[in-house]
This record gives structure tokens, C-alpha cells and sequence, in this order.
């Protein structure tokens, strides 16, 4: 049984590179995986440039006029892709003060009518008429974080004593990107809720890649520990968070916990750049569960907090047997103007389904 952590693990990942320190570096990576859910990598082998690029850009997107980013609301989008503004979103029943711009892997929609209602997901990208130079910015962080999760999810795979490549076949096509700004609380204000981001596990890909964007000393991010105690997970420069999702944690069998975590929000906005690792749409429960059984279940589980185990996971609990349908599910869930306009057919159903 895995004890409660205190902190969140570094890995170097440029030790993977030389025989004499790979061993060590998969048996660091194993404990992270089976004891923690949450840690950073450095020496990522990702252009600094390209990580600047990006940094650099987010308070000019974030300060163009209100009528920018209202011509590429979210709510324009059956793919979910777009402009959210402060409190269009919900998490755990309580709004969060966030913005946020929704970008993916560019692509074409491609859904008819038969199809399979989650292939709606999979589309095309809006980007803001005011700031022409974001696009290439954006599609070249993509690029670079792709192949980075495409690496790392191989060190995984022999960390957990399986055969590089093995985890491949479960990614998707499309992977998504959300540059998001955490206002500055009021000061004086008590009746102004905290909640950057509420209690959540992430339900929307594999697993998540984050740039923490803003200054050592701007905190937010918190993790929870299997003891129910919040983990601050400070600003490391040079490296990215990552933690694992809600599907991975289905394929490992629960040997590889989806770690609950939150934002406050402070007297300090907040930058936060998270790349979610897209898993295949068609993913079915029985092929989540059975892939990889006979390997995982000899493998000891770590047992959650209480109020981990008290986030909502649809796809965990079973509802829903295709991730595709369980993602469109917390999708709508989550912008739920979005989803009446698109998904009427089943917007009721996935509102009302808590049981």
C-alpha cells in the first residue's frame, strides 16, 4: 500500500538517454506513477523558444477586446473549441473564475449524420481575427507537446515493465490545448468564491502536460494526497506538470491513480497552459479494462481519499461504455449552453444522470 505524498516528484527525463541512469530513472517514474498521479519533468527536450512563443503571447490574447473574443465564443463550436468567459464554467455544482481559449489539433470535422454523436468533438480550431501571429504559435506548442506525450507515454509503458509503443494505440487523433487566465481576486471581498478551478480529475485525455505560465511566486495549483490533504504543486521554471487521466487510470486497472486536484485563485492572475493528450474516441470500457488486466491486476492499488473517490468520473463508474461518449458527456456537463445549442438530443440525459 502507497503511502500519502508531501511533494511532487521531479523527473529528468534526459536520464532516459544514457543506460547508466535509465534504471534508476523507471523505477523514480514507477513510484510516481503507482504512488502519486502528479509530477514534473525536466529536460524535456522541448524548444524553449517554442515555450516562450507561447508565454509571451498569452497576456496579449487575453487583453483583446471582448467583441474579439466574442467571434470565437465556444458556444460557436460543436467541437468545444474556442472563447469561455469568467464563470461560463462549472466544476463540482460551483462556477469557476476562469478564462479561457480552447484550441486542438487542427483538423477537419468530419461527422454526418449515423455517425457516432461524439465524432462531433473532432474539428477545426477558431482563431481570433486580432491576433493573426497566435496561430503559429499555438500549432508549433502542439507539435512539440505531441511528441513529447508520444516519448514520455513509452517511458511509461517500461516503467510499468511493458513494451515500449504499448500505450499508442489509445491515443487519438485530436489532441486539445486551453490557454487559461485566473483574474486577480477583489480584494476585501469574502463573498467572492476562491475557486479558480474546483476539485476535478481530468477527464479529457490521457494524460495532461501543463506550463505553469505565470511567476515562481503566483501559486494556485493544489493536489490531493490519498490522505485527503492538500499538496501545493509550486511554479518549477524549466519543467511541465504532469498527471494522469481518468482514461489511463481505466487501462492500468486502477494501479495508476487519476489524482484529484484544484485552482484558488489569489492577489495575483494566473496564467496556466494545459495540453490533454487526446484518447481515441471509440474506446469501449470492455477494451479500456481488458487490454492490459492480466498484466495490472497483480499489481498492488493504491486506495484514494474520500473525497477523491467523491469527483465525478463517468467513464469510471460505467455509465457511458465509449470514452467518446462519456468526454461529449462532461463536455456538455460543462458548458451546458454549448450543449443545448448542439446536442439537444441528449443534453437532458447527461444533466440529469448523477444517479
Amino acid at each position: 500500500m502507497a503511502t500519502s505524498f508531501s511533494e511532487i516528484p521531479v523527473i529528468d527525463l534526459s536520464r532516459a538517454n544514457h543506460e547508466s541512469t535509465k534504471s534508476d530513472l523507471l523505477a523514480e517514474l514507477r513510484r510516481a506513477l503507482t504512488e502519486v498521479g502528479f509530477l514534473y519533468v525536466s529536460n524535456h527536450s522541448v524548444p524553449s523558444a517554442v515555450v516562450d512563443d507561447l508565454v509571451n503571447a498569452l497576456p496579449t490574447l487575453f487583453d483583446l477586446d471582448g467583441e474579439v473574443k466574442k467571434s470565437v465564443a465556444l458556444e460557436n463550436s460543436p467541437h468545444f473549441l474556442g472563447y469561455s468567459g469568467v464563470g461560463s464554467e462549472n466544476t463540482g455544482g460551483k462556477t469557476d473564475r476562469r478564462e479561457q481559449f480552447e484550441f486542438a489539433t487542427e483538423l477537419t470535422a468530419t461527422w454526418q449524420p449515423g455517425h457516432p454523436l461524439y465524432e462531433r468533438l473532432r474539428g477545426p480550431n477558431q482563431w481570433p481575427e486580432g491576433y493573426p501571429k497566435l496561430r503559429a504559435v499555438v500549432e508549433a506548442y502542439i507539435e512539440e507537446l505531441t511528441r513529447l506525450g508520444e516519448r514520455f507515454l513509452d517511458l511509461v509503458a517500461e516503467a510499468l515493465s511493458l513494451s515500449p509503443g504499448t500505450f499508442q494505440p489509445f491515443l487519438s487523433d485530436q489532441h486539445r490545448l486551453k490557454l487559461v487566465h485566473y483574474p486577480a481576486l477583489p480584494v476585501g471581498d469574502p463573498a467572492i468564491s476562491q475557486q479558480g478551478v474546483g476539485p476535478h480529475k481530468d477527464s479529457s485525455g490521457w494524460w495532461t502536460f501543463l506550463l505553469q505560465a505565470s511567476p515562481p511566486e503566483v501559486k494556485g495549483l493544489q493536489v490531493l494526497n490519498k490522505a485527503g490533504a492538500w499538496v501545493d504543486v509550486p511554479v518549477v521554471p524549466g519543467t511541465f506538470v504532469v498527471n494522469i487521466g481518468q482514461a489511463f487510470e481505466v487501462v492500468t486497472n486502477g494501479v495508476c491513480k487519476a489524482t484529484t486536484h484544484r485552482v484558488l485563485s489569489g492577489p495575483h492572475e494566473r496564467y496556466s497552459v494545459p495540453f490533454f493528450q487526446g484518447v481515441r474516441r471509440s474506446l469501449t470500457k470492455a477494451e479500456a479494462i481488458g487490454s492490459l488486466q492480466s498484466h495490472f491486476s497483480a499489481l498492488n492499488i493504491s486506495k484514494e481519499s474520500d473525497e477523491g473517490h467523491a469527483i465525478d468520473s463517468a467513464f469510471l463508474k460505467g455509465r457511458y461504455d465509449t470514452w467518446g461518449e462519456s468526454q461529449l458527456r462532461t463536455k456538455v456537463r460543462s458548458h451546458r449552453e454549448n450543449g443545448k445549442k448542439f446536442y439537444p438530443e441528449v443534453f437532458d440525459q447527461y444533466i440529469h444522470d448523477d444517479a
